[in-house]
């Protein structure tokens, strides 16, 4: 690959050519043309223009805090690749090739992060590359229609699987793996655990799936790449990466790689081509910057290395901080979901009087504005660090050090709760009403005190609740387990005689309004 390292007596550093690479690229598409390129916003003001205020981001590889940073070679690549136009299936065949020359694997395609890649190689291991099968999805009749899951291997991700109709065979053991592979089974999908471990763990599943002729497919999002893949030497014939997290390519991009034949049904399903996957299309720029990042990665990057850098930045962080008295700082291995140190922030609260989310507000409500981990009403968060730009690691320690050493000495007592109002115990008839649409569910409330307990029954769903009750006024949250997902409710409301009503937090989904009636009532 051709280096962006800077040459004796040019004058171009990488960044030089990272930064000009576009005017370069749009030249050469111009026939070398000097008409100059129309204004750019640069910098925030791409987000501050219209009101949104970028942070620190010491929240790692979060999707919704727009994942690491992109190297600035992957950057290059896609804004250079804007400017011209190729056949996304003559690129994707030479894109795999390239993959599997340097993750010796037999193929790789990009795919639109993991999750894509987890629905393409789900439906790949149902159809195959036979067109009218692809065209009835995510209609399974006729089809196989199951994928075995480890129960530890199940989480929110599990969507990207069900997206296709399949149903979830949970499993715990290798006799249970065993009982449940049927003429029905599509599949089975394994958490990946290179960096920790489990009970089901791959190296039990594999020699009962490759008896019995079913694929295995690895959901190894938060991972980095490993050569020879460790999975497939275990017995893995899919796996499944994100690209926006430590391999730092583009955020919208991921890797699925593999069985040769697998790998070509997974593309086949997938866009541009008219299938179940066609929604979940990667672009040109995509293809191209995933693959940089993974030649980048190969050829420059030394995790390691990064390792150290970040503990430095830890150990900086916690020659600061811990100035205050009560203030600790510890930092943790790398682990399955964040195979990357991290360091724990902790205080105790008879000298430091501040909660974890109190902390977390002040940081993110300051300027510069910091993203953390810090939330509820605990006394500790972790800061990882693969978002962290050199030298902001100084300015969340000075803030961290300030909000402490400001803090009340210790946490002001809460006042005691007045005597409940009402006796809620008993069944509830609610109604949910969202943004769109409402659901009706059901609260089973016992009262001990200001205590509450019981359990939710909701449209699907059910779980068990806590709460209590102040006077008249009602907290209650629970927890409702949707296959892979844990759906939180937090209620809060006013009780009025045999009715309560007031707002309901739904976590990621935002916010609704609730009314509940004592059931008979």
């Amino acid at each position: 690959m051709k280096s962006f390292s800077k040459k004796p007596g040019s004058g171009l550093s990488r960044r030089d050519a990272f930064r000009t690479g576009g005017m370069l690229a749009a030249a050469a598409a111009a026939g070398g043309s000097s008409q100059a390129a129309p204004a750019k916003v640069s910098g925030a003001d791409v987000y501050t223009r219209i009101g949104v205020r970028p942070f620190i981001n010491c929240t790692a590889t979060l999707t919704i805090n727009g994942g690491s940073q992109m190297l600035p070679e992957v950057i290059s690549t896609i804004e250079q690749a804007s400017h011209f136009h190729v056949n996304l299936d003559e690129l994707m065949d030479k894109v795999s090739e390239r993959l599997a020359e340097l993750l010796q694997v037999e193929r790789g395609i990009v795919t639109a992060g993991t999750a894509a890649g987890l629905t393409h190689g789900t439906a790949a291991c149902i159809v195959g590359t036979d067109p009218e099968k692809m065209q009835m999805l995510p209609r399974l009749d006729g089809l196989k229609n199951e994928v075995i899951m480890p129960r530890e291997s199940r989480n929110a991700y599990d969507h990207a699987v069900r997206t296709l109709g399949v149903k979830i065979i949970e499993v715990n053991s290798p006799q249970e793996l065993q009982a449940a592979i049927s003429p029905h089974t599509a599949m089975i999908e394994v958490l990946g655990q290179h960096f920790g471990g489990a009970k089901l763990d791959l190296k039990d599943v594999a020699p009962i799936a490759k008896k019995a002729g079913i694929p295995i497919l690895v959901d190894a999002a938060a991972d980095y790449l490993i050569v020879p893949n460790p999975y497939i030497a275990l017995g893995a014939d899919l796996v499944a990466y994100s690209g926006g997290k430590i391999i730092r390519g583009p955020q919208t991009a991921g890797l699925l790689v593999g069985r040769r034949d697998l790998i070509r049904a997974a593309w086949a399903n997938s866009a541009p081509h008219h299938a179940f996957g066609r929604a979940l299309k990667v672009s040109k720029e995509e293809i191209v910057g995933m693959l940089r990042a993974v030649e980048t990665w190969r050829a420059e990057r030394d995790i390691q290395a990064d390792f150290r850098e970040w503990e430095s930045w830890y150990a900086s962080i916690t020659e600061q901080i811990t100035k205050v008295s009560g203030v600790r700082a510890e930092v943790r291995p790398p682990a399955r979901g964040g195979p990357f140190p991290t360091l724990n922030v902790s205080w105790d609260v008879d000298k430091v009087g501040l909660t974890a989310g109190e902390v977390g507000r002040m940081l993110l409500d300051g300027e510069p504005r910091i993203m953390t981990h810090a939330e509820g009403e605990g006394h500790a968060f972790l800061i990882r660090p693969v978002a962290l730009k050199p030298g902001e690691h100084k300015v969340v320690s000075q803030r961290l050090y300030e909000i402490f050493r400001s803090a009340p000495a210790s946490r002001k007592a809460k006042p005691a709760p007045a005597a409940p109002a009402f006796d809620v115990s008993g069944t509830w008839d609610v109604t949910i009403q969202y943004d769109v649409g409402s659901a009706n569910h059901k609260l089973f409330l016992v009262a001990k005190g200001n205590q509450l307990s019981g359990s939710h029954a909701g449209w699907a769903y059910q779980g068990d609740l806590r709460g209590k009750i102040d006077g008249d006024r009602v907290e209650l949250r629970s927890g409702l387990q949707a296959e892979g997902t844990h759906l939180t409710y937090a209620f809060a409301g006013t009780v009025a005689g045999d009715s309560i009503s007031g707002t309901v937090g739904l976590g990621e989904y935002g916010k609704a309004r609730w009314v509940a009636r004592r059931h008979g009532a």
